[in-house]
């Protein structure tokens, strides 16, 4: 990919340890040498976004061919269709103490055209056995072998859910649990399955299929979008299931996988909501921001297969065409969040005390969704509630959730989890959904 680009050479990322000649930046001093963002709702000649339509017909493509080009890559027109069975299903499950319909899933991807690469999507679905009506459903990223698949009663072992291993644990219940007692469903779907995780991964994979084992453009694919595809892939299936209420399926992640939460709540408009966990650089946070993770630090060979090929350009400290970087982007963090208008966006994150740390940049996340607020209203539903400028506004303080609009925050006194913000966000998406009752927990 750097001979495809002409980069002879990257920028090495900062060290997230403290003390090292190399680490990370974390004084709020020094965290914005760009501090003038994209307007979201002025377009690429310079005209201002006055209406909606303005926003879907002239802006918002502007903002995804500039996210698709340079950022996660496209998905190629030609990719191959899913077909999914169910391979497990059981209705003498218990989660928490509610009776389920389980089922595991394999969504297997036609690889006719290069049987060498096989594509089998793993996904669990559970819904409340005995709902009166099709109940919402959250599809989850899964990670660490959990597959979402509930034990029966006389089953020993641990509490169903999804844990940080050697992180502090949450306190709340179990995930899965919160949302069945709500009357809610879940989704897990295993993104590995769909993608590997590192960049020798790319020549399989649903990325290597659809390329038939050959290596990437620069403005193909990265792991992030096809993570996205891959949920809306789930969702297909979603759909078509008769206990699910198809206008109410969301996507929620942590980390690398709240990263592609986003991305797929971001291009992908049937999803109604996104519960959004601790996404930092790449996801929520803005690029532009020097403080904790950079640029340079997705870039690396731990991380670059999360992007398309084009983003290493502004990493590059070499190349044919000049160095560039975060302040030369097209678009940022901001303007992810502002392509999943009007609809539901949860923005999660915990605390560095219990292992959210500061390498993500909560307050950059913050600053992105109060820079994203304009669109929103535009659009006729209420954002944050701030209306302070992005550059100067502050979070609120832990445990204050912002969660009168379609667009939410909350810190948690939790970990890199969002089990700690599940009760906040299943109250807060039922008072936009129409589902069960109450407002939103504070």
């Amino acid at each position: 990919m750097l001979e495809q680009l002409g980069i002879r050479r990257l920028r090495p990322g900062p060290s997230a340890r403290v003390g090292l000649p190399n680490s990370a930046n974390y004084d709020p001093a020094r965290a914005n040498p760009f501090p003038e963002l994209p307007d979201p709702l002025r377009l690429n000649d310079g005209r201002r976004v006055t209406s909606a339509e303005m926003w879907w017909q002239l802006r918002r493509p502007e903002i995804v061919e500039a996210f698709e080009r340079e950022i996660y890559g496209r998905v190629p027109k030609d990719v191959p269709p899913v077909r999914w069975q169910i391979t497990t299903q059981a209705t003498d499950r218990l989660v928490g103490n509610v009776p389920v319909l389980a089922r595991r899933l394999v969504g297997t991807v036609d690889n006719s055209a290069c049987p060498d690469i096989e594509v089998n999507i793993q996904l669990t679905v559970v819904t409340p056995l005995h709902a009166a009506e099709r109940v919402p459903v959250l599809i989850m990223f899964g990670a660490f072998g959990w597959d979402g698949f509930p034990r029966r009663p006389e089953e020993a072992g641990p509490a169903s859910g999804r844990l940080v291993p050697g992180g502090p644990q949450a306190t709340d219940p179990p995930a899965t649990e919160q949302l069945i007692a709500a009357g809610w469903g879940y989704a897990v779907l295993n993104p590995t399955s769909i993608q590997p995780d590192h960049g020798a991964g790319l020549t399989r994979g649903i990325i290597g299929l659809v390329n038939r084992g050959r290596p990437r453009k620069p403005d193909d694919w990265g792991a992030l979008r096809a993570w996205a595809w891959g949920a809306a892939r789930a969702l297909d299936y979603l759909e078509t299931d008769p206990t699910v209420d198809r206008r109410k399926v969301g996507i929620e992640g942590v980390s690398r996988y709240g990263k592609a939460a986003l991305v797929a709540l971001a291009f992908e408009p049937r999803f109604a909501m996104g519960l959004i966990g601790s996404s930092g650089a790449g996801g929520a946070k803005l690029l532009r921001r020097n403080f904790g993770e950079t640029i340079e630090n997705l870039a690396s060979s731990a991380e670059y297969h999360w992007f398309a090929g084009n983003f290493l350009k502004y990493a590059a400290a070499e190349a044919d065409f000049g160095s560039r970087n975060a302040g030369d982007l097209p678009v940022d963090a901001h303007q992810l969040i502002a392509l999943c208008a009007p609809r539901l966006v949860f923005l999660s994150y915990g605390i560095p005390e219990k292992g959210d740390a500061l390498w993500l940049d909560q307050q950059g996340s913050f600053m992105a969704a109060v820079a994203a607020g304009p669109v929103f209203r535009l659009l006729g539903v209420p954002d944050l509630g701030v209306t302070d400028d992005y550059r100067t506004a502050q979070m609120p303080p832990v445990n204050h959730g912002l969660l009168d609009g379609h667009l939410a925050w909350r810190q948690h006194d939790g970990g890199h989890e969002t089990r700690s913000n599940m009760k906040h966000f299943i109250a807060w998406a039922n008072r936009w959904l129409s589902h069960g009752g109450g407002p939103a927990v504070r």
